[in-house]
């Protein structure tokens, strides 16, 4: 049966992969951000999972503002790197796994959770931007990458709650399949930003870092935390953290910390970052 051996969280600021697509990554204001993933670099070379189910949000890419789904996931054989405006990233295709997504499509749809089935989308600096801070510069991907799209961009996003339920029928329908597959579960987006309004430029560091704290530890209680709380104490654009509930959720309740990274700023965000074990 397929198993999970890892969740990883990471925040997907565009401008950190304009860096890499730039060779920025030595500079001064970079070069501090980019040394908190060298182990984790060298980690998952070691770990390197058949498949990653990646849950990121689309920024107006794959979805218009017309029409945006709580949750889809990405059912197709390949996902090409968006244009967001300035040209498609110079990243390799993401390959996907039509098979498993198509089970964990049936598998969570039949444990109530609704899922939009996509069979072609292309995939924006929310998923692109984890695998270059992990991988760095491939010819391609070493790993197949199931897209898992969430909706926190319009009003109303789903519950924390919500989330970590979903985490869990996750987890449900990746073991039910019927393959030998490592399979790990990442959760990208935050920490905490607002990128607009009076509140613009808001980083809460004491918010982060406890948050961190509780992710590992607390989950189930992290979760009931309302949407209010993500906007006053994140900002805006932390309600994204939500996404790290769903990670959180398709793992055992009891996980081993590998790896931590914390750093303030990136492009006026802060940068999160964990690799937890799912194996003990």
């Amino acid at each position: 049966m397929a198993r999970i051996s890892a969740g990883i969280t990471t925040s997907h600021v565009p401008a950190i992969g304009a860096a890499v697509d730039l060779g920025k990554t030595a500079q001064p204001y970079w070069a501090p951000l980019f040394a908190g993933y060298e182990f984790s670099k060298r980690w998952i070379a070691g770990h390197t999972p058949d498949v990653i189910l990646l849950v990121y949000n689309d920024h107006a890419t794959a979805f218009s503002l017309d029409i945006v789904p709580t949750f889809a996931i990405g059912c197709a054989e390949r996902f090409q790197p968006a244009d967001e405006g300035w040209g498609r990233r110079p990243v390799p295709v993401v390959e996907g796994h039509p098979e498993l997504a198509a089970h964990i499509a049936q598998s969570v749809i039949q444990q109530d959770f609704d899922l939009t089935v996509i069979h072609r989308m292309d995939v924006d600096h929310g998923l692109t931007v984890p695998l270059s801070l992990l991988f760095g510069q491939p010819a391609a991907w070493p790993c197949r990458v199931i897209p898992l799209a969430v909706n926190v961009v319009l009003y109303p996003p789903p519950s924390g709650r919500r989330c970590y339920e979903l985490g869990h029928a996750l987890r449900r329908a990746i073991e039910s399949f019927d393959e030998d597959l490592d399979v790990q579960v990442w959760g990208t987006g935050g920490m905490s930003h607002q990128l607009q309004g009076p509140r613009a430029g808001l980083i809460n560091q004491p918010f982060d870092r406890a948050f961190l704290d509780r992710l590992i530890r607390e989950p189930a209680a992290l979760a009931q935390m309302p949407h209010i709380d993500y906007v006053r104490l994140a900002g805006s654009e932390g309600i994204e953290l939500v996404m790290w509930l769903i990670m959180r959720g398709a793992l055992h309740e009891r996980v081993r910390e590998v790896h931590r990274f914390y750093h303030v700023p990136a492009s006026n965000t802060a940068v999160g970052h964990l690799i937890l074990d799912n194996t003990e």
